[in-house]
């Protein structure tokens, strides 16, 4: 096991290296972006355009030699563009599946935000049950599969905010910055000024990466640490003015998953407290909703679940 362990660590640094081949810093983003590959969970990347959200995601599918697919999400777009449609074949006199983009192992939801109810709705048994329904028949999306959603915090203009039940089933929600001062000035000079094509080496195969999955379930969490994430989800519930209401059991759940991967990556079989603390805001952040008092106050989500950690002692 112990060797498993650190073959395991080393394909994960592989994986981290080809990325920054083309992803010039954004380490929170990518780590997240893995967290949510070794768990199976999807995740929503917030952040202004031009962060490399598409680029991260599109880079990890080659390093791991997976099927990518995009979809641009605008209000036009019809069900049927995302999962398929039944088409009329005049010469057999019959219906043919023709399957949508849905049917692939990334999924780069790109703009998800500016897509109407019934798409949202289409996407939300995807993204769950991992089938979709054409027709009276329903059709199984093959494992691997993981949404990778975008949106931008700025633009709301002709948005429709996504349902709460579909902000759920994210694992986390990622809030991207800008890049740092030494960083523009390297993707600058990889973007305008290297003459060389970047590419990226299939570093991880699917027996690997269900490799990886099967140990980070055996990551070992200790009852104290389990105790103090569900004071964490209870505390949300307890009455609270900011708050419209709490957080569901999806939270505690994805706040496990997440913390053990952390570890996994970090290359240990045990969660330490720092663990779910960096990702706390990340799994909370899209589960909560603030109240008037809140949004009168000016006061973020961020600050509310703060406050939380604040009030929660670790056991």
């Amino acid at each position: 096991m112990d060797f498993i362990r650190e073959e395991h660590k080393n394909l994960i640094e592989l994986v981290k290296k080809e990325l920054r081949k083309k992803i010039v810093g954004q380490e929170d983003m990518l780590e997240k972006i893995l967290i949510g590959l070794f768990t199976g969970g999807h995740i929503l990347l917030e952040g202004v355009p031009g962060l490399a959200k598409s680029l991260s995601i599109n880079s990890l599918a080659e390093v791991l030699g997976l099927e990518f697919k995009r979809i641009q999400f605008t209000p036009d777009l019809l069900p049927s563009d995302i999962i398929g449609t039944e088409i009329y074949q005049e010469e057999t006199k019959e219906f043919k599946v023709k399957k949508g983009p849905v049917f692939t192992n990334f999924l780069l939801a790109d703009e998800i935000n500016r897509a109407p109810a019934k798409v949202q709705s289409a996407l939300l048994e995807a993204m769950q049950e991992k089938q979709v329904t054409i027709g009276d028949k329903t059709y199984k999306i093959e494992a691997p599969f993981i949404v990778m959603a975008t949106q931008n915090p700025l633009e709301q203009d002709g948005t429709y905010p996504l349902p709460e039940a579909q902000q759920d089933r994210f694992l986390m929600k990622v809030k991207l910055d800008y890049p740092s001062k030494e960083e523009e000035r390297e993707i600058i000079d990889l973007v305008c000024f290297s003459s060389e094509e970047v590419k990226l080496n299939k570093v991880l195969n699917i027996d690997k990466l269900y490799e990886i999955r099967e140990a980070i379930k055996n990551v070992e969490i200790d009852t104290r640490l389990r105790e103090y994430i569900v004071n964490l989800v209870v505390k949300s519930r307890e009455a609270n003015p900011y708050l419209n209401c709490g957080l569901s059991p999806r939270a505690s759940i994805s706040l496990v998953l997440g913390a053990r991967a952390k570890a996994y990556i970090d290359g240990r079989n045990y969660v330490i407290p720092n663990d779910i603390k960096s990702i706390i805001l990340d799994v909370f952040r899209h589960r909560l909703i603030l109240s008037y008092e809140a949004e009168a106050e000016g006061l973020k989500v961020e600050d509310v679940i703060e406050d939380i950690i604040k009030n929660t002692v670790l056991p």
